[in-house]
């Protein structure tokens, strides 16, 4: 699904990812975890296409196609979805109609009929009800006054209503109380298929005991420094990152 070589990115002028090579197939759930400014964030903005990183060398394939020849939508409408660490606040857009319009876009792009208000509004309330998800949060400006717990939700519910084939999580648990991890934890799960791959970017272990991922990859210094299966993020949780050369008491 995405094949990721030697990839480098800078910003502004400090080169921060230094050589990731990393490849995904279709219905895995990969986990990047890493001390903070490992590169973790940058990787999952590179990916996006967001403004101001620099790509110096290396290439990113998705479903075959040159990655970063494409614009930030035309990744969006091939499938890629990014949650933000910290999701930004739209004031002035109802949550209905940012949804409603990202999907249709969607939709147009992929040569599908756009769903009218009715269908639109039948959709999003099975998947609001799946998130306990109120109707008045849909109607409020995206993100304005919404708690930690209820932007992460937010998030989750674009991600169950886009219906992506690759989802970036970053740092998808900052924020959370226990209550609120699990039932994010529940609606990402819901959303796992064969046909759906996932990079979950995590500090931490403890969002791994919710969304059990089939990799784990720690991620310092700009490069990828080691790789292996769930067992790995409960390493880490014991020792930390020193073996990788990281004294986060520093």
């Amino acid at each position: 699904m995405i094949e990721i070589k030697n990839l480098h990115a800078t910003v502004d002028g400090k080169e921060i990812l230094k050589g990731i090579d990393l490849t995904i197939n279709p219905g895995e759930v990969h986990a990047i975890m890493g001390p903070n400014g490992s590169g973790k964030s940058t990787l999952s903005y590179v990916l996006a296409g967001r403004d101001g990183y620099e790509i110096t060398e290396g290439s990113v394939r998705f479903f075959g196609k040159d990655l970063l020849e494409m614009e930030p939508e035309e990744r969006a409408a091939a499938g890629l979805f990014l949650a933000f660490q910290y999701p930004v606040e739209i004031p002035g857009v109802a949550n209905t109609t940012f949804l409603k319009s990202a999907l249709n876009a969607i939709r147009k792009q992929r040569g599908e009929p756009e769903l009218d208000a009715m269908q639109f509004l039948k959709l999003v309330r099975e998947k609001t009800k799946a998130l306990n998800m109120t109707d008045e949060m849909l109607k409020r400006a995206v993100n304005v006054g919404f708690s930690g717990g209820e932007k992460k939700r937010n998030e989750t519910l674009q991600m169950a209503v886009l219906q992506p084939k690759f989802a970036i999580l970053d740092e998808t648990d900052s924020g959370l109380d226990i209550d609120a991890l699990k039932i994010v934890a529940e609606g990402v799960n819901a959303l796992r298929s064969p046909e759906r791959s996932m990079l979950v970017i995590t500090h931490y272990q403890r969002l791994l005991d919710y969304i059990v991922p089939d990799h784990v990859h720690v991620l310092a210094f700009g490069k990828i420094q080691r790789s292996g299966g769930k067992e790995l993020a409960l390493e880490l949780e014991k020792n930390g990152y020193a073996e990788f050369g990281v004294n986060e008491a520093a």
